[in-house]
């Protein structure tokens, strides 16, 4: 019965962290607030993540990492062709963020802009959630065809545009750049296949 409620609250304080990290960055966004909005106190927090704030960003991060790895992964494998898979996944992108009434980008984009310079665990989080992302593009194409150096630089591409397309979306309130996002990368990721 422990167990599950220390994972409970864990979970609690990763997720909270999470979403507050998505709405206002890492650097807004306090552990007490944390502790606050996972209704968990300061001492749950530290005892689950005793290198404090630092510690709970890099959980969070793999957290944002896995929900858009599942978001990534449904619309790839709902669509054969690996061009409507990416403009799916597009759209996906522009449905979540429209139903957060623009509030909630990602988190893993959020940090990794506001932790730049000198090599520290949220970094290294960050660009594992973006290498993983772009190995799940890669084989999606890969398994349609394409050459493994070719379907590797297409998913860099693929990240890179829907990452920068989703910031946009949320700063200016519209579905509009990542909509365009996706038919443009559709187009591209046809003209390889």
């Amino acid at each position: 019965m422990q167990t599950r409620t220390s994972s409970s609250t864990r979970d609690r304080i990763v997720v909270a962290a999470s979403r507050l990290i998505q709405r206002q960055g890492y650097v807004g966004t306090g552990i007490k607030q944390i502790a606050q909005e996972a209704d968990a106190t300061l001492g749950s927090v530290y005892h689950f993540f005793p290198g404090g704030k630092e510690a709970v960003a890099v959980a969070a991060m793999e957290h944002g990492r896995e929900e858009f790895t599942d978001l990534l992964r449904s619309a790839l494998d709902a669509e054969r062709d690996p061009a409507a898979a990416v403009d799916a996944c597009a759209r996906a992108l522009a449905d979540a963020l429209r139903a957060s009434d623009w509030t909630e980008g990602c988190p893993v984009t959020a940090a990794a802009l506001e932790t730049l310079g000198e090599e520290n665990p949220i970094q290294q989080a960050c660009a594992t959630a973006y290498r993983s992302w772009q190995n799940l593009v890669a084989e999606k194409l890969l398994d349609c065809g394409l050459p493994a150096s070719e379907a590797r630089d297409l998913a860099v591409t693929v990240i890179s545009t829907l990452e920068g397309a989703e910031v946009t979306a949320q700063v200016t309130r519209t579905a509009a750049p990542l909509l365009l996002a996706g038919r443009h990368l559709a187009r591209l990721v046809a003209s390889y296949a």
